[in-house]
């Protein structure tokens, strides 16, 4: 088939790769408009048009997909279907229906799961222990399009959500060329999502990656992991603001107060509802992550400090 790829994150990259050596013609690549990145906030391609690049596919970078040059672009090229994985923008009923086939967008859950930007993420935050990925056919509503297929994905006790995403891009990157593959052969039919079951992702903001350390102490546990890598776990020391890696929880002790810190052999122990937590790297602000018991010793804390 003739296909326009579109995609944007590092997530996507997987799935380019597998159709750029599919036998499929990749005719342009649709990706977000080149963002500021790194200290220097120098204008930088996104890892999917990056990809596009070195294959010497060309790149499409409209403002929003509804611009009236893009669109007239996407007639010019025909495409039979336009696959999609994390694009980023949200795509008018008008431009949807211009590939013959549709847009097939692959969904980091198994929908009607975790519809919305943040699926791997609230997988995690919610404590589940099996996720997957979807292709499904594009429509008005958000994720909520017929599925052509679905895979699973075990979530493990110390995985985060950057780890969980990593596995389902490689493997939801065979799903889409699986399903490309099929629709080729005019062998694959949609089958509408169930009614039931329905939940949402949106994303996680800054706000929402704060720990609360009268929570429970599987509920920190999960909202570090669910925050990892981004947009990063944080709790305040000194009135400063420190990231967080994962952690693990401490069993083993007696219980703490809520954000008090307690430093023993080598282990910096935090406060929650129950047990206490392990934490495992600390980055404060303008520095590196580093492991919690050099921070600690670094810092000096003492008896009555906390987390905030």
């Amino acid at each position: 088939m003739r296909l326009v790829f579109a995609g944007t994150p590092a997530a996507a990259v997987p799935s380019l790769r597998a159709l750029a050596e599919s036998p499929h013609e990749i005719a342009a690549v649709l990706t977000r408009p080149d963002a500021p990145k790194g200290r220097g906030r120098t204008l930088a391609r996104s890892p999917v048009g990056e990809l596009a690049d070195e294959l010497g596919i060309d790149v499409l970078t409209p403002g929003h997909p509804r611009d009236e040059a893009f669109v007239a672009t996407l007639r010019e090229l025909a495409p039979d279907c336009v696959p999609v994985v994390a694009y980023g923008a949200l795509v008018p009923p008008p431009v949807l229906a211009i590939p013959r086939i549709g847009w097939v967008n692959l969904h980091f859950s198994l929908l009607p799961a975790w519809r919305g930007a943040a699926p791997v993420q609230h997988a995690v935050l919610a404590g589940d222990e099996i996720t997957g990925a979807t292709a499904f056919l594009l429509e008005a509503g958000m994720d909520t399009g017929p599925v052509f297929g679905m895979l699973t994905e075990t979530i493990g006790p110390h995985d985060t959500a950057g780890d969980v995403l990593d596995r389902l891009a490689e493997s939801g990157a065979e799903l889409l060329r699986a399903t490309m593959d099929a629709l080729a052969a005019d062998r694959l039919t949609a089958v509408p999502q169930p009614t039931d079951g329905v939940s949402y992702a949106p994303k996680l903001e800054v706000a929402d990656a704060r720990v609360d350390w009268t929570a429970h102490a599987m509920r920190v546990d999960r909202l570090v992991r669910a925050c990892t890598p981004a947009p990063g776990a944080w709790t305040t020391f000194r009135e400063a603001r420190v990231k967080l890696g994962p952690v693990r929880l401490a069993a083993d002790v007696p219980p703490l107060p809520p954000g008090s810190l307690s430093v023993a052999k080598s282990r910096v122990l935090v406060g929650t509802a129950t047990v206490p937590v392990e934490l495992g790297e600390v980055q404060p602000v303008g520095k590196r992550p580093m492991a919690a018991a050099d921070w600690a010793r670094g810092v000096r804390i003492a008896d009555d400090e906390t987390f905030a």
